[in-house]
């Protein structure tokens, strides 16, 4: 049968293919245009099938945060290549997908949930057949609190969400300084009690050895290295870090100094590197 330039191009606005890949769809499909596109849903399958041991190490981190401010998400769409993560239309469905990710709470509802008439994980198979390039959810999560907060770095390579215990009335700014402050120093935990005790004990043996190398005596190698996990304490957990905006004083300092009563309740963060 006889296929038109204006079916072809109709095809091609409406799923991103080809202009070849849609005309052979199109005469696969004898004309009907559903079927169309289920043909080239099918081939996108086969192509994430073929790139399923590619690297997607580019992509867009971005966070959302409820209108209520009180649940904020992180996801990570991933491709393979920087240019394919700067197109503007990558990003616009980068953008629907973190907006719908808002609605879940973990990442196997989200990936199976329906995402204009088909499933987030069909999604990522179809765009995978019309861009060419492995597409997937690199990262995902969630955060809850009295006040979330967000922070995108600049290029979407790193974004975070902070959690304030209450609402103050610059709850925005202090939430944003904070998820800016874990975005740039990266801590591992919170406070002292998020640090895995294995990490503890990791830079305690690190810390005795460095003291051996120096010629310090056993009996005085305890007290030296709990000194300097106070040290690891201040340079990796949020709260205690120096403040990037004003080192002369704690993250914590930071926010008590807008409301005595305000404490962070916690951070996630989420990045490409």
């Amino acid at each position: 049968m006889t296929i038109t330039a204006a079916e072809v191009n109709k095809l091609r606005k409406s799923t991103g293919a080809g202009i070849m890949d849609c005309k052979k769809a199109l005469v696969d499909a004898e004309g009907n245009f559903e079927k169309a596109i289920e043909n080239l849903r099918k081939k996108g399958q086969k192509v994430a099938a073929n790139r399923a041991d590619r690297v997607s190490s580019e992509g867009a981190v971005l966070a959302k945060v409820n209108i209520e401010n009180t649940k904020g998400v992180i996801i990570s769409i991933n491709c393979e290549t920087d240019f394919v993560a700067k197109n503007e239309s990558y990003l616009e469905l980068a953008n629907s997908l973190a907006d719908h990710a808002l609605q879940f709470d973990n990442l196997d509802s989200f990936l199976s949930s329906d995402f204009t008439g088909m499933t987030v994980s069909d999604k990522l198979i179809e765009q995978t057949g019309i861009i060419g390039e492995k597409i997937e959810v690199g990262g995902f999560k969630i955060l809850r609190a009295p006040y979330v907060g967000s922070y995108i770095h600049a290029g979407n390579k790193i974004a975070t969400l902070t959690g304030l215990s209450e609402v103050v009335n610059n709850s925005g700014e202090i939430s944003k300084n904070v998820a800016m402050q874990a975005a740039a120093m990266n801590p591992i935990a919170l406070d002292e009690n998020g640090v895995d005790s294995s990490i503890v004990e990791k830079e305690i043996e690190i810390a005795k050895d460095q003291l051996r190398q120096e010629g310090k005596p056993e009996s005085m190698l305890d007290n030296i290295a709990k000194g300097k996990i106070k040290r690891f304490f201040k340079d990796n957990t949020l709260v205690n870090q120096a403040y990037i905006k004003d080192s002369k004083q704690t993250v914590s300092q930071y926010v008590s100094s807008n409301d005595q009563n305000l404490k962070i309740t916690g951070f996630s963060r989420l990045s490409l590197v």
